[in-house]
């Protein structure tokens, strides 16, 4: 099975969890293949979520998700370093966040104004 066929199979069993997002769909895809990032916002209900599960599970990765609020600071996301007391003394290690895994988590952004 070529590269395009087998994008093509997975914009079709992608399709078949999340009816009437194609362009969502596209650009998931697109995202994916251009090895970036993707943001994923909109109004509640829109099958973001579902959207991002489907091509995780297709894909076969480990899934996580981050609810983006407005107390969010970037260490939640990105990971911080904590001190750990040891015999040996206190030592700093890097405790990585959610961002850290493969697929980028799909996000919702949060407004409160």
């Amino acid at each position: 099975m070529s590269a395009h066929e087998q994008i093509e199979e997975l914009r079709r069993r992608m399709a078949t969890s999340i009816i009437g997002q194609e362009a969502v769909i596209e650009r998931l895809v697109i995202g994916l293949l251009a090895n970036g990032n993707l943001l994923v916002e909109g109004f509640p209900g829109l099958a973001k979520t579902r959207a991002i599960k489907s091509l995780a599970k297709n894909l076969e990765p480990e899934f996580s998700r981050i609810q983006f609020t407005p107390d969010l600071l970037p260490s939640d996301v990105t990971g911080t370093e904590v001190l750990y007391q040891t015999d040996q003394g206190n030592e700093f290690r890097f405790e990585p966040g959610p961002i850290v895994h493969f697929p980028y988590p799909e996000t919702d952004l949060i407004r409160v104004f």
